[in-house]
């Protein structure tokens, strides 16, 4: 594999590219919810089964992903992305034209699966692609992408939503135009070789730090099960205090998304100055600040600042985690080990809702947030302990 193929701009591109489909695959029907609702009313246990349809995939893509792991690593990455992408988008668009919710949750468990795939195989390439500041550059590239992806279907979904709750199921059809770029412009890396001449080759002797990957594991559990409060919850917050329609969610959700991707983008810049601990520290503190404000927040200016400041620690976060274990992996085992990430977060995205339902039942929706928000700044004074630990 040449050094010019990996610098190509189409290679780039598509790998860009099919990260965003990650963030879209739950997040763009988001602003769909409360129609969704009304329109299933007659079905037993609507306001549970409507929600669970936004976090399914994330069941399935945590199920998924350490088989993809096992499978790239042992027979390749780009034929598994290619059949991903396809599931993808025929699973994807099937709430577009079915009217049996049972159906529609088993599409979106296909599309979980596909996800999986996706997201395991374009972070393990590049990884194989990239290595140093160009791996942390790339890496934070590939974040802030999601991010915006997620803004643009986000905003897009949101106002289409309001015309019918069905149409933003139509945007993920946007994965079959990636599948041509997947299989012409991405080249398949030869087993157990440097994809670069300056790499150097991993060995199996290499230990991975198991204490490391757990801990990294937990972190991504942990911080998308309350991140995930606000594509699940927060239109029915808005709805609730103002009365909001999908086109404000919508813009509410993709704010956070944007500046997540703004903080993705300067990671690089950020890593040269931190370590990995104090940038986990900086991601916590701010995700708590900004919940506290989404949960005072009486006017709508005010949990739009929560959001632009809970976004910019979330941009931090997964860069953050993908280079740290990266950085420590044989390359034998690295689609194993970044699946276990994939897993992980989408883990935290199913468990979401079945934790902040009943607790938002029982104490509303803004001691919710509030109640997240503490447990950010819970694990930000953990940071902070481990980083004096390790000086002293």
């Amino acid at each position: 594999m040449s050094k010019t193929n990996l610098n190509s701009t189409f290679t780039k591109a598509t790998l860009l590219l099919v990260s965003t489909l990650t963030v879209m695959s739950g997040a763009t029907i988001a602003p769909s919810l409360p129609a969704m609702r009304e329109y299933f009313s007659n079905v037993q246990n609507a306001d549970y089964l409507v929600k669970l349809a936004l976090t399914l995939p994330a069941l399935f893509i945590a199920l998924g992903a350490p088989l993809v792991g096992i499978i790239i690593d042992r027979v390749g990455r780009k034929p598994l992305l290619i059949i991903a992408l396809i599931i993808y988008g025929i699973a994807g668009c099937s709430g577009l034209i079915l009217n049996d919710l049972t159906l529609i949750l088993v599409g979106r468990a296909l599309l979980g699966i596909s996800v999986a795939g996706i997201m395991t195989s374009a972070t393990t390439l590049i990884a194989d692609y990239y290595i140093g500041a160009a791996r942390a550059q790339f890496l934070g590239l590939q974040a802030a992408f999601m991010g915006l992806g997620g803004v643009l279907f986000l905003s897009i979904g949101g106002f289409i939503a309001e015309q019918n709750w069905r149409y933003p199921f139509g945007i993920y059809l946007f994965s079959l135009l990636l599948v041509p770029c997947a299989s012409s412009f991405l080249l398949e890396p030869e087993r157990n070789q440097p994809v670069n001449k300056n790499q150097e080759i991993v060995t199996q002797t290499q230990k991975l730090p198991f204490n490391l990957v757990i801990i990294t594991y937990g972190i991504g559990i942990l911080t998308q099960i309350v991140f995930y409060l606000i594509p699940v919850q927060l239109p029915f917050y808005l709805k609730q205090l103002f009365g909001a329609g999908a086109s404000q969610s919508g813009i509410a959700i993709a704010l956070a998304t944007l500046f997540s991707a703004m903080a993705s983008l300067l990671y690089r810049q950020i890593k040269a100055k931190f370590s990995f601990t104090a940038i986990y520290g900086i991601a916590f503190l701010n995700i708590g600040i900004g919940y506290y404000f989404i949960s005072i927040g009486k006017a709508y200016p005010i949990i739009l600042l929560g959001l632009v400041i809970a976004g910019s620690g979330l941009g931090l976060l997964m860069p953050n985690m993908n280079l740290c274990l990266i950085s420590v992996t044989p390359d034998t085992m690295r689609g194993k080990i970044i699946s276990g990430v994939t897993t992980s977060l989408f883990l935290g995205q199913f468990l979401s809702p079945l934790l902040s339902q009943p607790l938002s039942a029982k104490v509303g929706l803004a001691n919710t947030y509030a109640s997240a928000g503490g447990f950010m700044f819970v694990l930000a004074v953990m940071a902070l302990i481990t980083l004096y630990k390790f000086k002293s």
